[in-house]
């Protein structure tokens, strides 16, 4: 299950806090560098970040200007679980990744601010947080007591990107068949990207080979709600991107199913080999940032969501041979210290439907093809077979959910991305089950104040 647009200093930053303030033993884990320890496990204690803000004398309609007048925006606690929605897309990513040179082969990650208060000052109508200031907010145990909590008895990491540099529907396509195919876009923008995508899915992989596989969607707020057909449900999963996922009402229907149907399967052990879970965004539900300040939606709702569906499986007969991995589909804009990494191309195609202005459209740089990771993204594996307050320092993206997939049920690579990634096997131990009884985990709080007209 993928959540949307949160990333790992924003979410997991503070781990270490709250390991020393719980009784548990220290484990590397590069946070945000304020929770460091001054002594014992690298990486060591760091002053807060910073990103510079907008200068002042220049406020909207101007844009934002940084120059030497600009404040430093330093990384803080939000108190808020709700913010307005900063933009994860192609060129913001970028600008993240160098604030004056956006091409270079140096990240500075200084553009985090800048690219918040831009796109806020250009939003219709403006937000209120016009100076990008809430990309330098985090979260910590107080706001997800259940995600730190799961976090710190399973197994996490520290290494684990988005696919791509840019936003929510082509990485969620990498979740399902490892490429965009050369999108930086959703299908449709513009005329670059109208077609949709020819790849192999990993669904296709399991069908061919007779294993077991079902997509789950939440049907709450949208007109599947009443009539729940595979064509409607269809409309629910990003799988819709693929040609071959147009196929799924008509030759697999019952492959498609409510969230009902899951906690069904859950109870009576009839869960597939293989799912997928789909965020619930018309429910308000996915965590997202608020796209509208009318609408805001709370990351703590969210969280109680995801809670209900992991605890009903750990709360099972399904949960005796079963492992639940739980990230998210991109970072969402947010301040992160750890820059993308280097990865392959999965199948050679460049990105080719960049808009007019486009960063990347005219010039060229490392980062101008899919050759680089995005940022980093919380995880949580949860399993009997977890190994126990575990963090993982390998370099993946989450195309290491299908690798995981495919060395467990012997399928080849659907491209050169999944196929480079290294194993997940590392977050289990298969010989000793530290989780045959699972944990009582706390109840999510749904307590926190959720405004979107000042911060923090």
């Amino acid at each position: 299950m993928a959540q949307e647009n949160r990333g790992l200093d924003h979410y997991f930053g503070a781990l270490r806090k709250y390991w020393r303030e719980h009784g548990f033993a220290d484990r590397s884990f590069d946070g945000l560098p304020q929770f460091n320890p001054t002594s014992g496990l690298s990486p060591l204690y760091g002053p807060p970040p910073t990103n510079r803000g907008c200068d002042p004398a220049y406020p909207p309609p101007h844009d934002c200007i940084v120059d030497s007048a600009s404040p430093q925006i330093t990384s803080y606690h939000l108190n808020t679980q709700c913010i307005e929605n900063p933009s994860p897309s192609w060129n913001e990513s970028h600008v993240d990744w160098n604030r004056t040179n956006p091409y270079s082969a140096t990240p500075t990650l200084n553009g985090f601010v800048w690219t918040n208060a831009h796109d806020a000052r250009n939003n219709n109508p403006p937000y209120y947080d016009v100076d990008g200031i809430r990309s330098m907010g985090y979260y910590d145990d107080t706001d997800l007591n259940y995600y730190y909590y799961m976090a710190t008895q399973f197994s996490t990491s520290d290494r684990w990107f988005s696919p791509v540099m840019t936003r929510t529907s082509p990485n969620r396509e990498y979740l399902i068949g490892a490429t965009s195919q050369g999108d930086v876009y959703p299908i449709g923008t513009d005329s670059g990207d109208q077609s949709l995508l020819t790849a192999t899915t990993i669904f296709q992989r399991l069908q061919a080979a007779g294993i077991t596989w079902k997509i789950y969607v939440n049907t709450d707020n949208t007109a599947c709600s009443a009539s729940p057909t595979p064509q409607c449900l269809l409309t629910l999963s990003f799988v819709q991107n693929f040609k071959w996922g147009q196929t799924i009402p008509t030759s697999y229907p019952k492959h498609l199913a409510t969230m009902s149907q899951y906690f069904s399967d859950v109870k009576n052990g009839t869960l597939p080999q293989v799912a997928m879970i789909e965020s619930a965004g018309p429910a308000g539900l996915d965590e997202h940032g608020s796209d509208s300040d009318q609408y805001p939606i709370n990351i703590q709702l969210g969280a109680k969501y995801v809670s209900s569906i992991i605890n009903a499986l750990m709360n099972s007969v399904s949960w005796k041979d079963s492992a639940f991995i739980l990230t998210f589909d991109e970072f969402g804009g947010l301040y992160d210290h750890v820059a993308p990494r280097p990865t392959v191309s999965p199948d050679g195609i460049k990105p080719k439907d960049f808009l007019a202005g486009d960063i990347c459209s005219t010039a060229t740089g490392p980062d101008c093809d899919f050759t680089y990771t995005g940022y980093r993204l919380p995880l949580i594996v949860a399993s009997p077979y977890a190994k126990k307050h575990y963090v993982s320092h390998t370099v993946m993206d989450f195309t290491a959910i299908l690798k995981l997939i495919e060395i467990r049920f012997g399928l080849a690579a659907l491209n050169q991305r999944d196929a480079a990634q290294k194993s997940m096997t590392e977050f289990f131990n298969f010989n000793f089950p530290p989780w045959k009884a699972p944990p009582t985990p706390p109840t999510q709080t749904t307590s926190g104040a959720c405004y979107l007209n000042q911060l923090p």
